[in-house]
């Protein structure tokens, strides 16, 4: 590759950074505002503060153009609807008397208001909260928090690029809000949003902005001719005004397809394209677009996702190949570095042969500069990175860890028998009725109970050695048996014994399975302060030993009632962990399911009746364009079945799905032939047990009465309201009565009157069954 010259150099930027601190820093913070311990003053002052080493830690790695608006308290489409006015009428007296405490009550709701409905960013575990709009919807401008934060980056002589949700995708992930008709479409919205995004513009422009980013990522889903309309309106729109910032308009998880014709033709100044996953596929329709001639292309060709070290090499053939289809081509990643940790080099525990395999947010960021230097000089100029990074490819690519000879002849020798149960359904309902004798609405929790400081201190505490293995598992012995005393006394029917020694519900099973590595800095947001350390899946899966077996059958020592052994199902075990990217997923999923099954069946032979194998990912993982979805959801159903098809008839398999848009996946639920599921629908009004009566679902269900994800308790009336809700969509006698999700980041007290509110419920409505 020949040198270019200066005036074509290739810029090296990201579209978003991590918010957290490599500390946790927000967290605390935002946590400590939530009870009382810091005040809006010093929460303020900790944002900035992480705003700032953000973009320092950008600059010193060489990064052009950093990155304003990404940072979030909470979530970034929140934000976005903060920007445009969109407040809920429930929330407009709390935002009145205060915005950031009216911030916080849409995002967690209070004890008299319910919070907006929460649901899964595209394909990732990041949660945003769903903009509420109707067809009397009157948008208004608060550019304030964009244009103070691209202030603060150019006070501290840097070079910003404001970065917004899009109109489209934003209207695109809206939803009626209640009381307006189900079939409202926001994205109708569209003309009275436009001005409010030429304010905001134009405010950023007054600012000194030269460039804004426009995130679309929702147009590479497929998309109807009215939607690609709206998309070619908008930003024939917004690209026609007068004095505004230059537009770079940014897609990413996936091909832009269609929309990217509607998108090179508009009058933007430039383009963000993701060339991972996606990289033939963009790269083909751009050239059959002829390529953005005077225009911006940012080419994202290190992934934004995942924690593998780039193919520098390949990655500079692709960016090779794009220099003579646009007018400038620069690197950036290919999303927000959101989704990825800070921070490889602060791992302490991982081999460093296998460190160098690795790459957070922090390496990415110095993967993109050396990629911009190597397009702009040429290779000879990052060869001593080409060669360092050959060496960790071939590294990798070599170890014995990525292959294990046994677990790839068990896997291949799997038959469709396996992931079969023995009998239909309707004869392990008849079996597993008389076996368990459940009253009609059958309580139960979905599996954790609240993770006490306590509790957090014991695994410090025999981290460090101030405690030893006995010590930590009596205080474990204790917790389990408060979990079920209070169960108990409370009347629920299923229970749990709390998962009280589970640090998180994949990183649990993944620290007990070869071929998983686990992080100790690996930090990621899910959802407002819930931040989660994804394992990382860098081989093949087998399981040395059992994992629940011991803690299940000791709780159910202590109880008459049956008590749910509790799994993390494969799909979610790959789609909360970084994956492996050196071989298909379905292969990786038939390791981790053959690992489980050995865990399901030894539950069964301890005498657990009653095993849950949660799936809250399996819609996550949907892919984005439905062509690619028929492949994913047979590999994923298969999955399932075979971790729990070696049970028998009279064991009661459930699975577990939460936050997500389940309509998508109904037959791929009922594909899975488990026993019950449980799904959130507080939130969303019961529109899941809609779904699933639409579809005519055989089984048994229990669509969640309790949102676990606020603070707030449900009334005894409340969640009796909404249990007949369900019922007008599902039988009384495949009825389940359950929370939305686990209860680890709940306090004890909440927890204690919701949970005696959801059995009162389930008793009032079983008493106006009967009476009937």
């Amino acid at each position: 590759m020949t040198e270019k010259s200066a005036a074509a150099a290739a810029q090296a930027t990201v579209y978003g950074y991590p918010r957290q601190g490599q500390g946790r820093e927000l967290k605390k913070a935002v946590e400590g505002y939530w009870k009382g311990r810091v005040d809006a003053d010093a929460l303020r002052a900790t944002a900035a503060e992480l705003r700032r080493t953000n973009w320092r830690q950008l600059t010193e790695a060489g990064i052009h153009e950093v990155p304003t608006g990404d940072f979030s308290y909470y979530d970034h489409v929140l934000d976005t609807s903060v920007m445009v006015g969109a407040t809920p009428e429930r929330h407009c007296a709390a935002v009145e008397l205060d915005a950031l405490d009216g911030y916080f009550a849409m995002a967690r709701g209070t004890q008299d208001v319910a919070p907006l409905e929460m649901t899964k960013w595209f394909d990732t575990n990041y949660h945003y909260l769903v903009p509420e709009l109707g067809p009397d919807t009157v948008f208004t401008t608060d550019s304030t928090k964009q244009v103070a934060e691209f202030g603060e980056a150019l006070a501290l002589g840097l070079t910003a690029r404001p970065v917004l949700v899009g109109p489209i995708t934003y209207l695109l992930l809206a939803k009626p809000a209640p009381g307006v008709a189900p079939d409202f479409d926001p994205l109708t919205l569209l003309d009275r949003l436009l001005p409010v995004y030429a304010e905001v513009l134009g405010d950023l422009r007054a600012a000194g902005a030269e460039w804004v980013q426009l995130d679309e990522p929702a147009l590479v889903q497929d998309r109807t001719p009215a939607e690609l309309n709206a998309a070619d309106r908008a930003y024939r729109d917004l690209g026609g005004l007068d004095d505004r910032p230059k537009l770079l308009v940014a897609s990413y998880f996936g091909r832009l397809g269609a929309a990217l014709p509607v998108l090179a033709k508009a009058p933007v100044d430039g383009l963000a394209l993701d060339f991972t996953e996606a990289a033939a596929a963009n790269l083909d329709a751009l050239a059959a677009v002829g390529g953005l001639p005077g225009k911006r292309l940012v080419a994202g060709v290190v992934n934004g996702r995942n924690i593998w070290v780039n193919d520098l090499t390949k990655s500079l053939a692709t960016l090779g190949t794009l220099l003579g289809l646009a007018d400038r081509v620069d690197v950036a990643a290919s999303c927000s570095l959101l989704h990825v940790p800070i921070d490889a080099a602060a791992e302490r525990d991982i081999e460093p042969q296998i460190l160098r395999w690795l790459a957070f947010a922090r390496q990415k960021t110095t993967e993109i500069v050396t990629l911009a230097k190597g397009l702009t000089h040429g290779t000879e100029a990052i060869g001593a990175e080409l060669a360092a990074n050959r060496a960790d490819l071939a590294s990798r690519a070599g170890s014995a860890l990525t292959r294990d000879p046994a677990v790839r002849a068990r896997t291949a020798a799997v038959t469709d028998a396996d992931a079969r149960r023995s009998q239909p359904y309707s004869e392990r309902a008849a079996a597993q009725r008389a076996h368990l004798g459940l009253p009609l609405l059958p309580t139960t929790t979905i599996g954790s109970f609240p993770q006490t400081a306590e509790l957090r201190v014991a695994r410090a505490d025999l981290r460090a050695g101030r405690i030893d293995g006995a010590g930590y598992e009596e205080r474990i012995r204790a917790e389990i048996g408060e979990v079920i005393s209070f169960q108990e006394k409370t009347g629920l029917d299923v229970l749990v014994h709390g998962e009280p020694e589970r640090n998180d519900m994949v990183q649990y099973f993944a620290e007990q399975l070869t071929g998983y590595l686990a992080t100790q800095h690996g930090w990621v947001q899910s959802y407002g302060t819930r931040y989660v350390r994804p394992p990382i899946l860098a081989g093949d899966i087998s399981r040395p030993e059992p994992m629940t077996v011991r803690w299940t059958t000791y709780a159910q020592s202590l109880t008459d009632r049956p008590v749910k052994g509790m799994l993390t199902g494969p799909v979610t075990m790959l789609a909360w962990s970084f994956v492996r990217d050196d071989q298909p997923l379905g292969d990786t999923a038939r390791q981790v399911a053959l690992a489980l099954r050995d865990e399901v069946n030894e539950l069964e032979a301890a005498g657990t009746s009653v095993i849950q194998v949660d799936e809250p990912a399996l819609r996550e993982t949907l892919p984005l364009r439905a062509v690619d979805r028929p492949a994913y959801l047979a590999w994923a159903t298969e999955a399932f079945r075979l971790t729990a098809g070696g049970v028998r008839p009279e064991t009661q398999i459930h699975t577990h799905m939460c936050y997500a848009e389940f309509g998508d996946i109904v037959q791929a639920i009922d594909d899975l032939d488990a026993d019950v599921i449980s799904l959130e629908a507080a939130r969303s009004h019961m529109q899941v047990a809609r779904e699933l009566a639409e579809h005519g679902y055989p089984r048994e269900a229990g669509p969640g009465v309790y949102d676990i994800h606020s603070p707030r308790v449900p009334s005894v009336d409340e969640a009796a309201a909404l249990l007949r809700k369900g019922l007008e969509a599902i039988p009384a006698e495949r009825l389940w009565v359950n929370p939305d999700c686990g209860l680890k980041t709940r306090g004890w007290p909440e927890t204690r009157t919701s949970l005696e509110n959801l059995v009162a419920a389930a008793r009032t409505v079983r008493a106006e069954l009967a009476g009937s």
